[in-house]
């Protein structure tokens, strides 16, 4: 099925928009935060990094001194040179450093048309100084499976949908796995729900990662499970937002990383 195309993206990242169905969109990028969050320090969420072209774009997680992972959506094979990634800061466009980056893999099996294998990952030119505020995050199993209702963290830069809340400062919000199942009844007509993709948010919503935040952790109990992929909209009643599924592709980012 293919989706027709809706630009919510700033310019920076208009190159690299897929296509969706109407208001089904990836999580990236604008200006903004988590939805129903709170503020957080970057103490608390060491692995979460922001991608940069001449601004945040989009989020990452640290998975050693010299890779992240991120969202395929977010980036190109050749989007290299032009794409720095901001660690250490709990705030988007100030302190930290600033790592150039060395490559970037695409999964190869990445479908833009449907948000598939939609993971990246990202080589840093130089290792990171590893410290209280910059830390890699563990990653799930092969093939580990999470419970319905099981309790993720999910943080990133994101759109708040609230324009009194900061724009700068790194947020982070509480929800719980939604079965497969009870997710492809959700997005029923909209999109597949694969097994490249893990759900979570709650029935009545308020809560949810937003655009802005692709890329970016999905984490329960210090176990990266999941990286923040796409939805209908944010925080929308009966539409959890959809995570690209770690634990489905752990032997491929061992086999391109070593991790």
């Amino acid at each position: 099925m293919k989706f027709s195309i809706l630009i919510i993206a700033s310019a920076l990242a208009m190159t690299q928009a897929a296509s969706f169905s109407d208001g089904l969109v990836p999580r990236f990028p604008v200006d903004g935060r988590i939805v129903g969050g709170v503020a957080a320090e970057i103490e608390e969420l060491p692995y979460q990094v922001s991608l940069q072209k001449g601004g945040h774009f989009c989020g990452g997680s640290i998975i050693s001194s010299k890779w992240i992972l991120s969202a395929a959506h977010c980036v190109g094979n050749d989007s290299a040179p032009t794409l720095q990634i901001r660690v250490g800061s709990s705030f988007k466009s100030s302190g930290g450093d600033l790592m150039k980056v060395s490559q970037v893999v695409q999964h190869p099996a990445f479908n833009d048309d449907v948000i598939d294998f939609d993971y990246a990952l990202i080589e840093l030119q130089d290792e990171l100084e590893l410290s209280d505020v910059i830390k890699p995050v563990l990653l799930a199993d092969q093939d580990e499976e999470f419970e319905a209702d099981t309790k993720c963290t999910v943080s990133g830069w994101g759109n708040t949908q609230k324009p009194a809340e900061s724009t700068q400062q790194l947020r982070k919000v509480v929800v719980p796995i939604v079965s497969r199942e009870q997710c492809s009844k959700s997005y029923k007509g909209f999109n597949e729900i694969t097994e490249r993709m893990i759900c979570a948010g709650f029935q009545k919503g308020g809560k949810d990662s937003c655009q802005g935040d692709s890329g970016g952790p999905l984490v329960h109990d210090d176990v990266l499970i999941g990286v923040v992929s796409w939805g209908k909209g944010c925080a929308e009643k009966n539409f959890p937002g959809v995570y690209a599924n770690v634990a489905y592709v752990r032997d491929w980012i061992k086999g391109v990383t070593g991790v």
